[in-house]
């Protein structure tokens, strides 16, 4: 490193790790040019490709020109964007090259910085040969943070074994409208489930060493008729209520250090230029102190499509005004614009320090100025992206996700049916991951490479299972063909009963039904999957629905003829393995729908998170109530549910201070003939609020594994906090007054109601306020069985 000591040579102190992360970036950062500086808040994209197939929104208008990597690197360098995941390169050598290019950055600086390196990873590592897990809707499903930690602790721990600081994940968008293309990438509709499953997320990649990214920051979910970058009518209350607490939550019980804004603009401001959000919410009221990355060109989007910014340097100035410190993915207006607009005295330079300052103490942190450091790990010789272990997380998530939605006793498939497979998804490994994992997101560019793993089909993994098992896909995902249904129909009338695949293709801005771009006009079924499915239902054999898809599609009247309907939403490489032992019953589902499954195919952005006015009335002929609601999912079991009762307070179980707590207990029986888990729900209900208020919202929850004949009492503790919400004045508060919690089995089938009152004086509550509802669970002694 070319800069190891002071001028009177002692030891720099920015390499003393005896001082604070802020004592050595304070040493540090006066005696930075103005160009040294500005160099650590761009980062550069390794092997960007201007070909036009690119990873992110007008990529190919964006890097037309790029820099002689020597002249980007002259005065040092911020981060290093996706060196893994832009085209397929062995994990090995992959690492051997990051470590040269860090190798370079560091001699080329007086100060020998090395480079923050990011990746995304929100399915898995976004690299080659690395495990593809299930997408975040199916985190949502699962309702088990613990296991989404596991799987996020994984993920880290591969990032970090090859030279990766940051990864840009997790998704907290709340869905809004199914029509989003990126509703695949949100962990549902519900914030409290968001939030929690999130915040674990966080925590496990934390853990591992890198710095996770909160996305996006904050709207984005709510874009008006679902479309992408589209502007979002969104008033404060549904942002403070719905859109923020995710983010809250994954700060606060995760952990995060890092925040990536929202393409979105909310009420005409660009959130990227949004002083009020980005540094008055985030940093002045919740106190953060990372680092705020811009989403990829969301600086330059300031002139070029939000149209704030008359050029670079305004674009610029009003992202490091408003809290960017950042820009990504590749230097542009951060880069000699922003030099030349501060040398001009338009951006005062104490704006550029400022974002220095976080850029600094955050890479001291990750130990990048430390004496000593090594840019190649020792083990790159043995480095996989995927292994035995990442494999067992990843098809115990998506067990735990798939959902069945109805079931009239076809299944799990009798031994011995002659079962017809049906459907354009059936054998399709891609049918089976999500628009972020690699072979979607960058292999679809690099063919000849292979996916780089091992992807079975549902075809596949009900051959090995299934004996008598004719398949025929019946039509492709897209296209108008009718060709293939009649032989697919022929097939469903000769067997015993018909497993009828169909669903989404992800892809990245039109090339795909689901994913970043690839939004929907209505919810149904793309291309002739409905007439397929009509036609098979009408040869009267049993069906089986089985939807692989990236969005909840309209389950309408015309559906109800299936004998079973299975939800799974992009399970990961072994999803084909987690569904065929579903259907065949060697694994009894368990997942919860993460959003509802609307019965019109109209464009209803609405969620069950619904005030009165939201839901069926008698002053609106459109009924919203969805098919399947939040929540919702079956077994291969039976659960009772009884005894639901106040714990706490004891002297007046009906009253709930305002301060305090409240305990609320039921009792949880399997009353079934096998092994299931039930996922317990609790929901809020305030009846009467100084504002409009969702008829129910979750407040706690918990999987419960049951032998045949146990039970337990579940118990939970409610903190007044979690009743919070958006009063008259804009400020959170706890309203006294009557409420109801509500044991359910999803949003829409109560299994118990407890009446309380919430008493005391208003109470304003704000960013330190209590956000989890405890669980405790109690095994009890073994009950009868039914007969």
């Amino acid at each position: 490193m070319s800069s190891q000591s002071l001028e009177d040579g002692g030891a720099a102190p920015w390499r003393d790790q005896r001082l604070s992360p802020t004592e050595r970036a304070e040493a540090l950062l006066p005696k930075m040019s103005l160009e040294e500086k500005i160099a650590q808040l761009v980062g550069v994209w390794v092997g960007a490709d201007a070909s036009g197939e690119g990873v992110a929104p007008h990529q190919s208008d964006m890097i037309s020109e790029l820099p002689q990597w020597s002249t980007v690197i002259q005065h040092g360098l911020g981060q290093l964007t996706r060196p893994f995941g832009t085209a397929p390169v062995d994990p090995v050598s992959g690492a051997r090259s990051l470590a040269a290019s860090q190798a370079q950055i560091v001699a080329a600086s007086r100060f020998g910085i090395p480079a923050q390196v990011h990746e995304e990873c929100l399915t898995g590592f976004a690299a080659w040969r690395a495990t593809v897990y299930p997408t975040p809707l199916s985190w949502g499903a699962s309702f088990d943070p613990e296991l989404v930690e596991a799987m996020a602790d994984r993920i880290g721990r591969s990032m970090r074994a090859a030279g990766v600081h940051q990864g840009l994940a997790p998704v907290l968008d709340v869905t809004r409208d199914y029509r989003w293309g990126r509703t695949e990438e949100t962990i549902g509709e519900d914030p409290y489930l968001v939030g929690t499953t999130g915040a674990a997320y966080v925590r496990g990649l934390e853990r591992a060493g890198v710095v996770a990214t909160l996305k996006h920051f904050a709207g984005y979910s709510a874009s008006r008729g679902g479309r992408n970058l589209a502007p979002v009518p969104m008033g404060p209350r549904e942002l403070a209520d719905v859109i923020l607490p995710p983010f809250e939550m994954a700060l606060r019980l995760g952990g995060a250090r890092s925040v990536m804004n929202s393409y979105a603009e909310i009420d005409g401001l660009p959130v990227a230029a949004d002083r009020g959000l980005l540094t008055g919410l985030l940093r002045d009221e919740w106190g953060f102190t990372g680092t705020v990355v811009a989403d990829y060109f969301a600086v330059r989007f300031l002139q070029t499509l939000h149209r704030v910014a008359g050029d670079a340097a305004d674009a610029a100035r009003l992202a490091l005004r408003a809290g960017i410190d950042v820009e990504l993915p590749t230097v542009d207006a951060f880069g000699a614009p922003l030099v030349e607009a501060a040398r001009r005295g338009e951006v005062d330079e104490a704006l550029i320090d400022c974002a220095l300052r976080r850029v600094l103490i955050q890479k001291i942190e990750l130990g990048l100025l430390d004496e000593g450091w090594q840019e190649l790990p020792a083990d790159v010789a043995s480095l996989r992206f995927d292994d035995e272990t990442s494999q067992d997380i990843a098809v115990r998530l998506a067990r735990e996700s798939v959902v069945l939605l109805r079931n009239t006793g076809v299944l799990p498939l009798p031994a011995g049916s002659r079962v017809a497979l049906v459907g354009p998804v059936a054998d399709d490994p891609m049918a089976m991951l999500g628009c972020y994992s690699f072979p979607n997101h960058v292999g679809v560019n690099h063919s000849d490479f292979g996916l780089g793993l091992d992807i079975p089909t549902l075809r596949d993994e009900l051959a090995r299972r299934v004996p008598l098992l004719t398949h025929e896909p019946g039509c492709t995902i897209t296209g108008e063909d009718t060709s293939g249904i009649p032989a697919a129909v022929a097939a469903a009338a000769a067997a015993d009963v018909c497993l009828l695949a169909v669903g989404d293709r992800a892809g990245m801005f039109g090339r795909g039904t689901s994913g970043e771009g690839c939004d929907a006009v209505d919810l149904r079924l793309p291309g002739v999957q409905a007439d397929l499915v009509r036609a098979v239902l009408a040869t009267g054999t049993p069906v089986v629905l089985v939807l692989m898809t990236g969005r909840p599609y309209a389950l309408g009247p015309e559906f109800d003829g299936a004998a079973a309907v299975v939800q799974a939403f992009f399970l990961g490489q072994l999803g084909g393995q987690a569904l065929a032992e579903v259907l065949t019953g060697a694994v009894n589902p368990s997942g919860r729908l993460p959003v509802s499954v609307p019965r019109d195919v109209g464009g209803l952005p609405s969620t069950y998170l619904a005030p009165p006015l939201g839901r069926r009335n008698k002053v609106s002929s459109v009924d919203p109530t969805p098919t399947y609601p939040f929540g919702h999912g079956l077994s291969y079991t039976t659960f009772e549910w009884s005894d639901a009762t106040v714990v706490e307070p004891r002297d007046d179980p009906a009253a709930w201070p305002v301060d305090g707590e409240v305990r609320v207990r039921i009792t949880v029986a399997n009353t079934g003939e096998r092994a299931g888990t039930e996922v317990v729900q609790l929901y809020l209900h305030d009846p009467v609020a100084q504002t409009t208020r969702p008829v129910v919202r979750l407040i706690g929850y918990t999987r419960l594994p049951l032998a045949p004949g146990e039970a337990a009492h579940v118990t939970f503790g409610v903190p007044a906090d979690v009743a919070s919400f958006t009063g008259l004045t804009g400020r959170r508060i706890v309203e006294p007054g009557d409420v109801e919690l509500r044991f359910g089995r999803s949003s829409g089938d109560v299994a118990a109601a407890l009446p309380l009152r919430l008493v005391g004086t208003e109470r304003q509550v704000g960013y330190e306020r209590e956000l989890l509802t405890s669980v405790r669970v109690e095994p009890l002694v073994a009950v009868p069985q039914s007969a």
